[in-house]
């Protein structure tokens, strides 16, 4: 019997590419179930039966972050009342999860909210990439698998070649997923670039200082979200003034927000690498210097372990 007998791919207009990637590679149809009314409202209608089937819904909510929220969520109530057997909510980018604590007065804490929401909703579980936070998978009662984009993202950078490598990560969140590159990578060591937010101001911060020698050494910066860009930017020009040789920029999701693209255009970085949980626009694909990898293959043969009870601990994506 098939791994994959049984399975419904449902699909919401975040990541249609992605979604028929994986399609392809699983040697499934994608159905694709979501419309607009006149008014602007969202329509979801699954054109074949689910009953008592496993429905994979793919769908990030990126932006416009609420549409494809709701979507998503319009899609799993479809599927409940349709009797799915099983729904499983795969969002390879999940929005609002910077949001993740209470850090003022007065401030919700979102992440914990839309993840109420999506299980609440009817999904039985969850699987995303790279969230912000490993917290937040305690913030549901169902099940929930966040996978690691370097699964993909690693071969690639093994292909650069690159010479008495140093991974370095941009802010002091982000060690533990640096230190984890490092190992895979046989890097000669880790740095740690410091930096000061102004919490007047959303998304500003400049790179102070870091810890670590770079000094004649080929960088490689990695962070989950590449959202304006103006945290690794300065990070590179502070690698670069302490000697780091070629600088190459790896993120999971790239949101690419407000003056992004030009600040990547910076001398201090040789490329940037990124996946496709985000779609990308035309100004991305156009861009000299990014990259993108797939992590199609990681996320269906994730959907074939959860579909038949294997284990997620796997080998890396050639």
């Amino acid at each position: 019997m098939s791994k994959t007998n049984g399975i419904i791919l449902l699909s919401g207009t975040s990541v249609p590419e992605l979604a028929k990637k994986i399609s392809k590679l699983l040697k499934k149809p994608i159905f694709e179930p979501v419309s607009v009314f006149a008014n602007g409202e969202i329509m979801v209608k699954i054109p074949v039966s689910v009953r008592n089937k496993h429905v994979i819904i793919i769908q990030s909510t990126s932006p416009p972050v609420n549409d494809h929220l709701m979507e998503l969520l319009l899609m799993i109530d479809a599927a409940r009342r349709a009797s799915a057997g099983e729904i499983t909510a795969l969002i390879p980018h999940f929005g609002y999860s910077r949001q993740d604590r209470k850090d003022n007065p007065r401030v919700p804490i979102s992440s914990a909210l839309i993840s109420d929401l999506i299980e609440h909703t009817g999904a039985d579980r969850i699987i995303t990439l790279d969230i912000h936070s490993d917290q937040q998978q305690g913030f549901t009662k169902c099940p929930w698998d966040n996978l690691y984009a370097s699964y993909s993202l690693i071969p690639i950078i093994k292909k650069l070649k690159l010479k008495h490598l140093v991974v370095a990560s941009p802010d002091k969140g982000g060690v533990a997923r640096a230190n984890a590159y490092a190992i895979r990578l046989e890097a000669e060591n880790i740095a740690i670039v410091y930096k000061e937010r102004d919490t007047r101001v959303k998304n500003i911060s400049q790179a102070l200082d870091m810890i670590g020698d770079v000094e004649g050494k080929d960088v490689v910066i990695v962070d989950d979200i590449l959202d304006t860009a103006g945290t690794v930017a300065s990070a590179a020009v502070l690698l670069k003034k302490r000697g780091a040789d070629r600088i190459i920029v790896v993120a999971t999701h790239g949101l690419f927000s407000g003056e992004a693209l030009e600040r990547l255009k910076n001398e201090a970085i040789e490329r940037v690498i990124i996946t496709d949980t985000i779609t990308p626009t035309k100004e991305v694909l156009a861009h000299p210097k990014i990259h993108l990898c797939s992590v199609a293959p990681l996320l269906s043969e994730v959907i074939k372990r959860t579909h038949t009870g294997g284990s997620l601990e796997m080998e890396l994506i050639d």
